[in-house]
This record gives C-alpha cells, structure tokens and sequence, in this order.
C-alpha cells in the first residue's frame, strides 16, 4: 500500500476510533500516575477468547504501552520474557500489588506480531472474576482503553499485516459453522482471493499506463506501434475473466450465508414432521388437523459440512381463513426465493396407476413450483411420505415407473414415522446442497461476498467502456479502464478503504 494512502485510512480509522494522532516520541505514557484520557490512548486490551467460564482466557494487549503493562502486571521489572515464548508469572494489580491470577504472558514485538504494534498477551484463569479483575487493572494503566469491535484486526489491515479480502475471510472464519465454511474461510484468509483481484489490478495499471502514453506521447513518435492492439487485448481479455468469474451461480456466497432449502407442500402431506426429523427436535407442531402451520417454521441445520437454512411451510390450498391465506402467501414467497424446495406429497393419496401417479406429480408441481423453476429439476426434490402405508409391491411398482418419468425431479420415498428411506433422501439431500455450494478447495477462488460482485459488475462495465470509446475518444477510454481499476481497489482495500471499513469491522468480536 503507498505510504499516503496507508496515512489517509489510518487518518480516517482515527477520526472513527476518536484517537488524536501524535508523533511516535509523543505517543509514550507520560507517567504521571494517572490514566490518559480514552481519547489519547494509543493502546487497546480486550479479551480474545469469548466469554463465558473456560479453563483459559487470553486476554491482548496492543499499542505503544504494552510492555508498559506487561512489566507492571506481570513483575518484569528489569526485563521481558523472549518474544513469543510463554512465561509464567503472577499478576498483579499494578495499583495494590495484590495478586489477581498466575499464568502465562507472551511478547510480541512490533512488527512481528499480528497488528504490527508491540503486543502482549495475558493466559489467564477463565472464570468470570478473574478475568473482571485482569481488565479493571488493565484499565488503570496510563494510555489504555478498551479495544473496539474488530480492533485488533483493523489495526492490522493498517498496517499492511492483512489485506481487506484476507480481512473478511478471518471474520468469515470466527463464523463458521460447518467444515464447508471453515474451509473457505481459510482459503480466503490465506490470500488466494486477494491475490487473483491484486494481479487484475496490475494487469490493468499496465493497460492503463500504456494508454496514457499513447495518449501524450503518440505525436512525437515515442511510442512503439501496436501498443493500442496489446492493450485491446489484454482489456477483452480481462474482461471475459471477470465476467466468468461473476458466472459463478453465487456458490461462495450461498456457502458463506447457508443454502436456502424449503419444505413445500399440500397440508397434511408431512412437512412439519420431516422438518422436526430432520433436526431431531420438536421445532414445528405435528397435527393431523390440516392447516397447522401458519407461518414459516425455521432452523439451520449441518448437511455433510454444509449450512442450510431449512424451513418449514403452511400447506398450499385455498382458504377463507384469512390467518392461513397469508401463510400461503409467506410459503409461496419462500419458495420463490429457494435455493431448494423439497416438495413434499403424501404417497398413500398416490393414483395406483404409474400413469396417472405421474400426471398427478407433475400437476402438483406446477402448483408448487414458480413457473421460471419447473424445468429446473436441480433445484426440487419431490419427496414422497407415508411410504409405510404402502406395500412393498406398490411402493417397488412406483419406484420403477415413476423413475422413468422424463421430467420429473428425482424422487425419495421415505417415512417419517418409521425414518425408512431417511439416509437416501439425506445423501441426494447432501449431493444437491454440495453442487449449490461446490467444492471450497477445488478451482478457482469463488466470491463471498455481495460487495465484492456489485464492485466487479462495475469493473466490466467500465472495461466495456473501453471498448465503447475506443476509436472515438481515447480520453474517455482510458477513463474507463481508470473505473475498472479503482473498482478493483475498492474490494482489496486499495483504494477508498476508509468508506467501507465500519462495514467491514462491525460483525467482529469485541476482543478479536
């Protein structure tokens, strides 16, 4: 990052962290005894490992006044511990010299250390006392306050430790749920995403560059013939990148957010029991009543590693009930929003003849389906419940003919009150949720997030501005690969990072 610019976002961080910026031999505690005033402290301490009882807590310190802290707290009076080597110690009030903890302390001097300022870590007992009593005294030395949400890290990215993608793929990370996630997370964080958005950028600087030069120098004979035909190329070339890299179905981000899946159905078909088997709890009401469920019933759910938000929905019939009839609008409205619906029949209410059981599906999922998602047969899968009130011959009948419908969604017979056919529709469950989402460490890195996919949208617009004005205003042309560039910037933290990092920041942890 240039200097300047690492200057105007820590400027813009310290006007929304209320930090007066002052010369580094000016930024020391001034050892008067007192505390510094929050406004002027330089240096943060939070607890890092979340709250509640646990054997450990780690509590961390960053700023100029670590070791300040670490040496009154911990009796290293004459010298500190060997960076990043555990120590253990008592600590102590620095106030009272009354012993609050013993534990270990870690050094980390700047910039070798995750924010690139000196820090220091505290290992304490993690009961809720102890780790009240280590934070009050904290906060009683000079130059220290409370750390933000997210400061530490943000300190980070300030210091060029971590850029924004590898930012957010951290916050991604503390977030995850499922393996699916962890995984993304970490490759994200590992830079591969910032990577590929940083080597566009200096594919686009070339470009860039190579037009301005035409542009002041042409006249004079300066610049080698055909310069503007590699450009030409290089911009279409990037531009179809970009564009296949958008043409990604929206994997990353549905693996970051949960697969959208909802149960759809006529009343009384099982929708509610297939939701509590799923989650093996009560969560819905189970009644033989049709039209128990009003509202949309949901719950997240662990599928093979992947995240799925599963709901629940009212039974789709006509009603005069005016409650009902707008939980059949809710239903519908889930349903058109569905990464995957599972359209759930009662199978004993099947024709008995294939031919006409096949009609009957198709009809009940034209009034199930949005009309846009009835040839997709990838996004449905038509459950068939009550499987037990059948015999083996029906059901054995149906499977076989119904299975050579073209058409219709791949079916599963199963039962709710039995669980029989459960792990089959459980794994074509997990195959569909895995091709939503696709492998996390296969391919190319995938976009995660829907302000990276609004900031590249742009960036191809800009390069077919390029191509717009190409041979009418070479001027207007090299503005749009200039867009095209700043775009690219805006999602690594180049360029414009003061405007967007309180959005970033605001979904960490205090602590982290």
């Amino acid at each position: 990052m240039l200097p300047s610019i690492r200057r105007g976002i820590w400027r813009a961080a310290a006007h929304t962290l209320n930090i007066r910026l002052t010369p580094p031999h000016r930024r020391l505690c001034t050892g008067d005894g007192g505390p510094a005033g929050l406004a002027d402290a330089q240096t943060v301490f939070a607890l890092s490992s979340g709250y509640g009882r646990c054997g450990v807590a780690v509590i961390r310190v960053s700023g100029p006044a670590s070791m300040t802290a670490l040496r009154s707290m911990a009796g290293l009076k004459h010298r500190l511990p060997p960076p990043r080597t555990a120590l253990l110690r008592s600590i102590t009030d620095p106030r009272t010299e009354e012993v609050l903890d013993r534990g270990l302390v870690l050094w980390f001097p700047g910039p070798h250390s995750f924010t690139g300022e000196d820090s220091a870590e505290f290992h304490v007992h993690g009961g809720p006392a102890v780790i009240a009593a280590v934070l009050q005294a904290l906060g009683s030395v000079p130059g220290m306050r409370p750390a933000e949400a997210g400061e530490f890290t943000r300190r980070a990215f300030q210091a060029g430790k971590l850029g924004l993608t590898e930012v957010e793929g951290l916050g991604d990370l503390i977030h995850a749920e499922t393996e699916a996630q962890r995984r993304q997370a970490l490759r994200q964080m590992s830079g591969e995403l910032g990577r590929l958005y940083q080597d566009w950028s200096r594919k686009l600087k070339r470009c860039l560059a190579h037009v301005e030069a035409f542009i002041d120098f042409s006249e004079d004979e300066l610049i080698e013939d055909g310069v503007l035909n590699q450009v030409d190329t290089s911009v279409l070339n990037l531009q179809t990148e970009i564009e296949r890299h958008l043409k990604d179905e929206r994997r990353g981000e549905r693996l970051r957010s949960g697969v959208q899946v909802v149960i759809a159905g006529a009343t009384n078909a099982g929708k509610s029991s297939l939701l509590n088997t799923l989650c093996q709890r009560p969560a819905a009401i189970v009644s033989p009543i049709a039209g128990t469920t009003r509202d949309v019933v949901e719950t997240a759910l662990d599928v093979g590693g992947f995240p799925i938000l599963l709901s629940d929905t009212a039974g789709l019939r006509d009603s005069p009930d005016l409650v009902e009839r707008e939980g059949v609008r809710r239903a519908r409205e889930r349903v058109e929003q569905a990464d995957l619906t599972l359209v759930v029949v009662d199978g004993s209410h099947l024709p008995p003849d294939d031919g006409e059981a096949a009609v009957f599906l198709q009809d009940h999922l034209s009034g199930v389906l949005p009309t846009q998602d009835q040839s997709h047969t990838d996004r449905c899968l038509l459950v068939l419940n009550k499987v037990d009130l059948l015999t083996e011959e029906t059901k054995q009948k149906l499977e076989a003919d119904l299975s050579r419908v073209p058409g219709l969604p791949p079916l599963c017979f199963i039962s709710c009150h039995t669980n029989e056919g459960l792990q089959h529709f459980l794994t074509e469950l997990h195959n569909r949720v895995k091709t939503l989402c696709g492998d996390p460490l296969s391919g190319a890195p995938t976009l995660t997030q829907a302000r990276h996919r609004a900031h590249l949208q742009q960036c191809v617009a800009a390069l077919a501005q390029y191509q717009r004005y190409r041979d009418a205003d070479l001027a207007l042309a090299a503005e749009g690969v200039r867009l095209a560039l700043t775009g690219l910037g805006r999602i690594t933290g180049r360029v414009g990072a003061e405007e967007i990092l309180d959005i970033i920041f605001k979904d960490f942890c205090i602590g982290k």
